[in-house]
């Protein structure tokens, strides 16, 4: 990576994202002595094949900046998860209790390997208002005795994890905080 963006300028850092394993994340950053090196490795280097790869090449946008910049669109979603129903619940019933809130694009049902319902499904609308729609007046609502059904944004693997990381620690730290003075 250094030898091709070295052709534009002076680099003060090139690092290739790596994981654990220090295999290539397929990504990394080039830091230029000055902007006009940096705009014109965009210019010549972007959409231009890496070792067999097409590569994107664009301005750093740090995280911050980026999240703002998703801000409203982060908090629109089309993908709902379900959870808390009975084991005999098909996904027949899963389109059926969803499909009067807007157009389904897909919906699936989880099963186990005996064929029985897992408990959980997710559905996907077409329209992010659908969606939230669905979860308002469903979430909450009880279909199993005793069980409400919990009706919410479907989370990335990655964002659960990272919010229930979150959690955990802010338990830890208040568990911390409380038995300090004992």
């Amino acid at each position: 990576m250094y030898d091709t963006f070295s052709a534009f300028g002076n680099i003060l850092s090139c690092k290739v994202a790596q994981d654990e394993n220090g295999t290539s994340k397929g990504y990394g950053f080039v830091h230029f002595e000055t902007e006009e090196a940096a705009n014109k490795s965009i210019d010549k280097v972007n959409g231009m094949l890496l070792n067999g790869k097409k590569v994107y090449v664009g301005r750093f946008i740090p995280r911050k900046e980026r999240e703002k910049e998703l801000g409203e669109k982060a908090k629109l979603f089309t993908n709902v998860y379900v959870k808390n129903f009975g084991e005999d619940f098909s996904d027949e019933m899963l389109k059926d209790m969803f499909e009067k809130y807007g157009r389904i694009t897909s919906h699936k049902v989880m099963y186990k390997d005996d064929g029985a319902s897992r408990g959980f499904g997710f559905v996907a609308f077409e329209d992010p208002d659908c969606a939230e729609r669905a979860c308002m007046e469903l979430n909450g609502k009880e279909l199993v005795e005793g069980k409400p059904l919990y009706v919410g944004r479907a989370q990335k693997k990655a964002e659960r994890q990272k919010e229930l990381k979150r959690k955990f620690e802010q338990l830890k730290s208040e568990r911390l905080t409380r038995y300090q003075g004992v």
